[in-house]
């Protein structure tokens, strides 16, 4: 199952250098979302996958086996990368508004024309 994940993972980052390397500022912005959810995998899978129960001891455990635990660091970090990508999508998503109200195209190679003069 990890080398999967790890094959899909590779997929995701491929397409997402190749959306950023495109012309169009859709694109690039599509390919930040993904390598951003791309990124998010790699620390899920760096926790390790387990088919057990959530990390914390139940009322009345003496004693817990840490093997049959899953970790919560890395599903916290992830937490915390969804909310951070979140506020990086809309104030990206604002500024490529706000480029097409100036330029009203989507080629970044238009971007050089909305110099003052």
């Amino acid at each position: 199952m990890e080398l999967i994940l790890a094959i899909f993972i590779g997929l995701l980052y491929a397409s997402g250098v190749y959306l950023i390397l495109r012309r169009s500022i859709v694109k690039v912005i599509l390919g930040v979302f993904v390598l951003s959810n791309a990124t998010n995998l790699i620390i899920f899978l760096s926790g390790g996958i387990k088919r057990s129960g959530a990390g914390f001891i139940p009322a009345g455990a003496e004693k817990v086996d840490p093997a049959t635990i899953s970790d919560p660091l890395p599903q916290a970090l992830i937490l915390t990368a969804i909310v951070i990508g979140l506020g990086i999508a809309a104030y990206i998503l604002a500024l490529k508004y706000r480029y097409f109200e100036i330029t009203e195209t989507h080629d970044l190679d238009q971007l050089s024309k909305t110099d003052q003069k």
